[in-house]
């Protein structure tokens, strides 16, 4: 499966949201990385059909996807950041409508809808109404409703917002395992969770692509310009701020690490180390500001 982006632009009045992108998915795990404001939102919902661009145009397997109208949203499974649900459906029932408007048949549709809830965690508490849950739990129930159908594309925005760290985990290895033979586009503010999974990384930055590529490909860039330096913790702050800071890590002797993005040593006491995503998201968009 191949879906492209050709010279694809959305436009809201004056502001341009998405810039001439051209992409290239197919099947496979893909980090959508960008501070607010970015045009990530904007280029999931043009891919998952909801909103029309202002030129160019999406293919899939070579044909447009507007004209494939209900053929290509069968195949597509998407998370926005704020989904819709009825608060007094118990989980299992809001699967089963969902289900319903996917054009599901009933018997496939209550296995299935079971199954998912067992993969996310929620088979307890299938029979308990969605006004009940908690912000995570809401977000699983989320997870498998946009697995529904057997998804061939599969776009998540922000979607581990409201997990706790455990749930974070079960939720990539959850994702890694469904992934084979699927486009699966993840969008997050939280690095790590497309570090760990993600193939290919596609950094936008004011509507524009500025970077796509495998991770380590990505962070080689940065190869020499990362460093650890040990301070006294009373003065980390003002060491941090003196300083492109990307972390700081306090230890139990009284003394903090810090993880400094610069291209000379900024310290005497300063080890280069090896750059990770997170770094690399951090000198890009240090300063942009969020909506």
């Amino acid at each position: 499966m191949e879906l492209k982006t050709i010279g694809l632009t959305k436009k809201f009045g004056s502001k341009t949201a998405v810039n001439d992108l051209n992409l290239t998915l197919t099947n496979g795990v893909y980090g959508l990385l960008g501070a607010n404001g970015a045009g990530k939102t904007t280029l999931m919902r043009l891919l998952c059909s909801i909103q029309s661009p202002t030129s160019g145009k999406i293919v899939l397997n070579g044909k447009n996807i507007a004209g494939l109208g209900e053929k290509y949203r069968t195949l597509l499974g998407y998370l926005p950041q704020s989904f819709g649900y009825y608060p007094d459906f118990t989980a299992l029932d809001f699967l089963l409508y969902v289900s319903a408007l996917k054009g599901l048949n009933e018997k496939n549709a209550r296995k299935t809808s079971k199954e998912l809830l067992e993969a996310v965690g929620l088979s307890a508490e299938s029979r308990h109404k969605i006004k009940t849950f908690s912000g995570g739990m809401k977000q699983r129930l989320g997870i498998a409703q946009a697995m529904l159908g057997d998804p061939r594309i599969l776009i998540f925005d922000e979607p581990t917002a409201g997990l706790d760290p455990k749930e974070r985990v079960h939720f990539r290895n959850l994702i890694s395992a469904f992934a084979r033979n699927r486009i699966v586009i993840l969008s997050t503010h939280i690095v790590s969770d497309v570090e760990f999974i993600a193939e290919e990384i596609i950094m936008m930055k004011s509507g524009q692509m500025i970077h796509f590529g495998k991770p380590q490909e990505i962070t080689s860039e940065m190869d020499g310009q990362v460093w650890e330096c040990m301070v006294p913790s009373a003065y980390a702050e003002k060491y941090a701020a003196s300083f492109h800071t990307s972390n700081l890590r306090n230890t139990d002797r009284g003394e903090t690490i810090l993880r400094i993005i610069s291209d000379r040593p900024p310290m005497e006491n300063a080890v280069r180390v090896q750059p990770n995503l997170e770094d690399f998201y951090l000198f890009y968009f240090k300063g942009d500001t969020e909506e």
